[in-house]
């Protein structure tokens, strides 16, 4: 279905200037295109001086570009990716060649590289070097001020490149040097492409520095922009014809780049092949093969200080969930164990080994970002061998026993497609396969399924929960999804601003949350409050009767259960303590059984669960008057 667009008739105002500004930019083009010479082009363009002139600038321009791309590439990923003292002065020098006037520039190089420059007397003396009215003085004056377009482009790709890449990368054991050649510079490979072709265009076309620094010397210095401005004095119609072509050249450059500078990366994709739906089928192979890799068992211990504060043990094969609301520190536990964020710090033990010096790349510690973070550039097959290369596994090894971990999570026939052929549950199974071949010693899965759909994570949980039981490491997967926690974790740990408020068995923590967000997250209404002689004084207002004593003043959170509490039309009569008018707020679908929201008045807000049947006997809709009761029987109490 095409989208339709509406077209808004632009303000005069605005548009006369606009048309103005397009005519004053193309004016000179035109009056170059009228005045050529179109019968003597090929002769003029022919001639000895301006060919040998276009030579020398092909050279020079070539080696400008090279010098750039040796020394701009480092520049640019030093100012897209490390925070330093003096970042925004190292930036303006690099812009510094593109505002100042290019004869400026030249005077500054040769008081810097001149024969009685800072470093001339010194560069001649030792290696018999003399820049100014050589060769090598253009290309010195072409790469200082072609080389801030490749900076800035390349730059700019990388700040629009997610961290999560390189990050997971370095979790698999591939070094800064590896990360930044096979992950980084694959896929910000548009930016530097334009990056290039702006820098060569923009060396090819330079003057004023040149004949500023280098002279203008024939077959030695005098490029094509200087050999215009020697036709210019004799021979206009010359210059105009060669002024044509370097009009030609810059013109195809920037049509073949269509603004791609200013693009951030994007992931690689194939039109011809769609992403294909998940096969809905369970690997029961999964449960019989064998693991391939390292086999062992590294129990964990971690002491983590800064904005977690925490201790956590665990013995080989234990699954724990971390859960609690946002901001409670679960992504920084992750990346503080990993030795990526500065806001936390974690001394680090798995088994007999500290980590805690080691970089990332160094630890054996596998991550599993929420995206899946699959290098776009690679295949299923290639992706889950990158670990194992990046520990300089052999090639035909690493793709082994990478296509046996594809094969073992149900999806080693797609091992040749890549990430944009894969749909989420498909993508997520090969980022875990990638993360288990790497042979890890601790494994990290941030909300791993999140993204995907019910029937989807089913499947994934399934094959989650089948290969952790056969993990001889430890698991720590952050979720906000209770089926998740209880089904694939031996333990939950529940974090609250950092620190630890809960530890305990899924089961545990389903009967006595400690947390009201654990509480509601397990689908529980959760009430804190202070025990007092005649039940709980709760702190949103209100009073709870309950059938549990605890002492004057302590402090306890009221857990109780949806389908513990009754809703009635009429106010109820008998046995309940707990009794309240409310409004209703929601109606929600959870199963075959309905959730309603109700607002009493004299009690935080309540959620009761019912029947559809029970709903339409009492005539349940948003806004409705009930009464809702809670025995006191029904409320469990947990001491906080």
């Amino acid at each position: 279905m095409s989208r339709l667009r509406t077209r808004t008739r632009p303000p005069v105002t605005l548009a006369l200037p606009a048309l103005l500004a397009v005519a004053f930019l193309l004016l000179p083009l035109i009056g170059i295109l009228t005045r050529t010479q179109w019968g003597e082009l090929g002769a003029h363009l022919t001639s000895p001086g301006v060919v040998q002139a276009l030579k020398l600038s092909l050279v020079v321009s070539l080696w400008a570009l090279g010098f750039s791309l040796l020394l701009g590439v480092p520049l640019a990923w030093l100012l897209a990716r490390v925070e330093f003292k003096g970042k925004a002065l190292v930036r303006s020098l690099v812009l510094l060649p593109m505002v100042l006037p290019p004869t400026v520039g030249g005077v500054a190089l040769l008081l810097g590289f001149g024969r009685r420059g800072l470093l001339g007397p010194w560069l001649e003396d030792s290696f018999g070097i003399t820049l100014p009215f050589h060769t090598s003085g253009a290309v010195v004056a072409a790469t200082f001020v072609a080389m801030p377009f490749l900076v800035i482009s390349l730059e700019g790709a990388l700040g629009g490149l997610k961290r999560s890449y390189e990050e997971t990368a370095a979790s698999l054991g591939a070094s800064p040097v590896r990360v930044f050649f096979t992950v980084t510079l694959p896929m910000v490979a548009p930016g530097l492409v334009a990056g290039a072709a702006l820098t060569w265009a923009r060396a090819l076309g330079e003057f004023g520095a040149t004949i500023t620094f280098a002279g203008n010397l024939p077959g030695t210095t005098q490029t094509l922009p200087l050999q215009v401005y020697l036709l210019l004095q004799d021979q206009p119609e010359a210059a105009t014809s060669v002024s044509l072509l370097l009009l030609a050249i810059a013109m195809a450059v920037l049509i073949a780049l269509r603004g791609r500078w200013t693009a951030t990366p994007v992931a690689r994709t194939t039109a011809e092949a769609p992403p294909v739906a998940e096969e809905n089928h369970v690997e029961a192979v999964a449960t019989q093969a064998a693991a391939p890799g390292e086999a062992g068992h590294w129990p964990l211990h971690a002491t983590v200080t800064g904005f977690n504060r925490l201790t956590l043990d665990a013995e080989p094969g234990t699954t724990i969930a971390v859960v609690g609301e946002n901001g409670a520190g679960k992504t920084t536990l992750l990346r503080a164990l990993l030795g990526l964020t500065p806001r936390a710090h974690a001394e680090l033990r798995l088994g007999d080994t500290d980590v805690t010096a080691l970089p990332p790349h160094k630890r054996q510690v596998a991550w599993v970002p929420q995206d899946g973070a699959l290098f776009p550039h690679l295949s299923a097959l290639a992706n889950t061998a990158y670990g194992l290369r990046a520990r300089r596994v052999p090639r035909a090894e690493a793709r082994r026993e990478a296509r046996a971990w594809l094969d073992r999570l149900g999806v080693g026939h797609l091992a040749q497609r890549r990430p944009a052929q894969l749909s989420g549950g498909q993508a997520q199974r090969v980022a875990l396969a990638r993360a288990l071949a790497a042979r890890p010693r601790l494994l990290l899965l941030d909300e791993p399924l999140a993204a995907l759909d019910q029937t989807t994570r089913a499947h994934v949980r399934h094959t989650l929960r089948t290969h952790l039981a056969g993990f001889g490491g430890v698991c720590l997967i952050v979720t906000h999804d209770p089926v998740e926690a209880v089904s694939l974790a031996d333990r939950v740990l529940v974090l609250a601003d950092g620190q630890t408020l809960q530890d305990a068995p899924p089961a545990e923590v389903t009967r006595h949350p400690r947390s009201p967000w654990v509480a509601r997250m397990l689908g529980r209404n959760a009430w804190p409050g202070t025990a007092s002689a005649d039940g709980l004084a709760l702190a949103a207002g209100g009073r709870l009767v309950v059938a549990e004593a605890l002492p004057e003043g302590a402090q306890a959170l009221a857990i109780i259960a949806p389908e513990a509490v009754s809703v009635h039309r009429k106010q109820p009569s008998g046995s309940p303590r707990n009794v309240w008018q409310g409004t209703v707020r929601e109606i929600t679908a959870v199963g075959s059984r309905l959730r309603v929201l109700i607002a009493p008045a004299g009690a935080p807000d309540l959620v009761a669960e019912i029947t559809p049947e029970a709903a339409a006997e009492l005539g349940i809709v948003d806004g409705a008057e009930v009464w809702t009761s809670v025995k006191a029987t029904e409320v469990t109490l947990v001491r906080l």
